[in-house]
């Protein structure tokens, strides 16, 4: 009886018309990225910008060019590869029986470009890092912040990850903040366009969508979302991917816990935005918005 259990089971999950929706097979045999290596990347990356604080403890202003440039190579080589999954994911030939040279040409220049966006993206993780450090009297450092806090871990994936969206990579930008989103509860996509000094106090539950633009010395608190209010439908009433449908928020804003702010508005520059409140609206420059009033200063 369990033997013919087990059999129909098989069968039925062999099924082309059970599995068609959710089975991927590369017409080239080139597997899905590896989230394993995923992760090393990530680790690898995260001891290339903050040496000392991850990875090898004993790095010293003697050492450090020597054990960096082991360290990007192992990233370089780790993630040309994983580059190549990603575009051959991505990838649809006219000729299905076409060998592909260009993905594996094309990741290598790829993983470069991104290489050269580190210090880059090390000196605007800085300035995120001293904004938190500013904005929260509760820390006692800045090393306190790099290893500790949840905000600096999330947006240091949403940093690295953005990169490699500005170089057209698929898949692996959404891995890398998806990373964070779990180990955080923070969920910033990859797409969003996030300026200088951005600080996330506490963090869980703070929702960033693809299309949002945050301008520079922006502090959001725990639970905050910046959302699309509807999604417009193509003739077929499918959504219409990739429009910006995600609020704009400009220089100098603070938005407290749980607001939630939906659709493509702006917030204006020097606003504070009060917890709990849910705007679908512009907010004009220099306002203070609580649930209970609006005064613009």
């Amino acid at each position: 009886m369990e033997h013919n259990t087990l059999k129909e089971t098989v069968r039925q999950l062999s099924l082309p018309e059970s599995y068609n929706l959710v089975f991927y097979t590369s017409k080239r045999g080139t597997p899905m990225p590896h989230y394993g290596k995923m992760q090393e990347i990530v680790s690898l990356l995260r001891e290339i910008l903050f040496p000392g604080y991850f990875g090898d403890s004993r790095i010293s202003p003697e050492n450090m060019e020597y054990y960096i440039g082991v360290q990007v190579d192992k990233v370089n080589q780790l993630l040309t590869e994983q580059i190549v999954c990603g575009l051959c994911f991505n990838c649809h030939p006219e000729n299905e029986n076409d060998l592909c040279t260009h993905c594996n040409s094309e990741a290598s220049g790829i993983s470069m470009r991104f290489i050269e966006s580190l210090p880059k993206v090390r000196a605007m993780l800085a300035e995120d890092i001293r904004a938190t450090f500013n904005g929260d009297p509760a820390s006692k450092s800045f090393g306190e912040i790099i290893y500790c806090y949840p905000g600096i871990r999330a947006i240091t994936n949403y940093r690295i990850a953005h990169e490699l969206y500005l170089l057209n990579v698929p898949l692996l930008p959404r891995i890398i903040t998806e990373m964070a989103h779990m180990d955080t509860g923070i969920d910033i996509h990859p797409g969003a366009s996030i300026g200088s000094n951005f600080a996330i106090d506490h963090g869980t539950g703070v929702v960033i969508g693809e299309t949002s633009v945050i301008g520079n010395n922006v502090k959001i608190y725990q639970g905050v979302t910046l959302g699309a209010k509807s999604f417009p439908l193509d003739e077929k009433g499918n959504p219409i991917k990739g429009i910006p449908r995600h609020p704009v928020v400009e220089d100098n804003v603070v938005i407290y816990a749980e607001a939630t702010i939906l659709g493509r508005i702006t917030i204006g520059a020097n606003s504070v935005i009060g917890g709990n409140v849910w705007i679908t609206h512009d907010v004009s420059a220099n306002t203070k918005l609580s649930m209970t009033k609006e005064q613009t200063t």
